[in-house]
């Protein structure tokens, strides 16, 4: 069976990985890099000595990590041996994600265009292949949406069992599909920060709809932190920097957002200077109090937040 992820095809069959018209295939193997056993025995014993003696001067590597050789008097360009074992030979979720990201991360760095991958830890290391194949889709899944390669437009899942095969040709498609369309409608995850100067809130008027006044945030980025995206967008939409920051709360109602569903985490700001100024989205800025905020068109649900800040004030005060 194969299925397209954007401009990546995958393949998912029960075959001889040997056999496969590929630019490259994947050797599961142990630390040592000792093709003794399973799979890597095979490559050896159709590929020649060579390649071993070739890998074997990287030994020993990492579980996980990932070395290259060419493939002997076998068709492909290149082997790419990925430690999914030590020499106890045992594995993990953790290291075969690792194997699976690095095999695509290696693919893509030496331009290869097509791949042959086998069920990684599911021989000598005796992983579940139910878990094996959710884990590997996961990180092609990762690699395709966020990586969106140049060169590797084909990657195929060679299973040298039914039983294998069954159980990728049922996982893989159907685990890509429901990450993409979780993805796709949310929840998306913002943040927001409350910056009170003398009894006053510092909002920002926006200049893209949903317009209105709002407090300064926005989206986290790829591989950020909630911390690290509240400052930034403080500082890019106020020139506000942070001296430090206290967590306020999760605003995550269906509504709070017209354009879709987010989930705010609302941060109280200390600042570390007063002088804001708009910038980035801000159309405008300003400091306002409790009252002037009541006749103002408030974006979002931050009017609920400023409020809930306010009582938070007065419960603080009256202790």
């Amino acid at each position: 069976m194969k299925f397209n992820f954007k401009e990546v095809e995958i393949v998912i069959k029960k075959g001889d990985l040997l056999k496969e018209n590929v630019e490259a295939i994947v050797n599961p193997a142990n630390t040592l890099l000792k093709m003794g056993g399973g799979l890597a025995k095979k490559i050896k014993d159709v590929g020649g000595d060579d390649i071993e003696q070739e890998v074997l001067k990287y030994s020993p590597i990492d579980k996980g990590e990932v070395v290259v050789s060419s493939s002997g008097k076998l068709k492909f360009k290149y082997v790419l041996h990925t430690a999914t074992v030590s020499m106890d030979f045992e594995t993990d979720e953790e290291i075969i994600r690792k194997c699976t990201e690095n095999i695509l991360k290696e693919a893509e760095r030496l331009r290869i265009k097509s791949i042959g991958i086998p069920a990684l830890g599911c021989g000598t290391g005796r992983f579940p292949p139910q878990a094996a194949s959710k884990i590997m889709a996961q990180e092609v899944f990762k690699f395709v949406h966020f990586t969106q390669p140049s060169h590797l437009k084909k990657i195929v899942f060679v299973l040298f069992k039914k039983k294998l095969f069954d159980i990728f040709a049922k996982n893989t498609p159907s685990y890509i599909n429901y990450i993409y369309q979780k993805i796709q409608k949310g929840p998306f995850l913002t943040v927001d920060g409350i910056i009170s100067i003398n009894n006053k809130i510092v909002l920002i008027e926006r200049k893209n709809p949903p317009f209105g006044w709002a407090l300064p945030g926005g989206f986290v980025d790829w591989q950020e932190t909630v911390e690290e995206a509240v400052k930034r967008e403080v500082e890019e939409e106020t020139n506000i920097k942070a001296k430090r920051i206290k967590f306020f709360g999760i605003y995550s109602s269906p509504t709070r957002d017209p354009r879709f569903h987010t989930v705010s985490c609302v941060y109280i700001v200390f600042p570390e200077n007063k002088n804001f100024r708009a910038s980035s989205d801000a159309k405008n800025i300003g400091l306002f109090s409790k009252e002037e905020i009541k006749k103002m068109k408030i974006a979002f649900d931050h009017r609920k937040i400023i409020e809930d800040y306010w009582r938070f004030k007065k419960r603080l005060s009256s202790k």
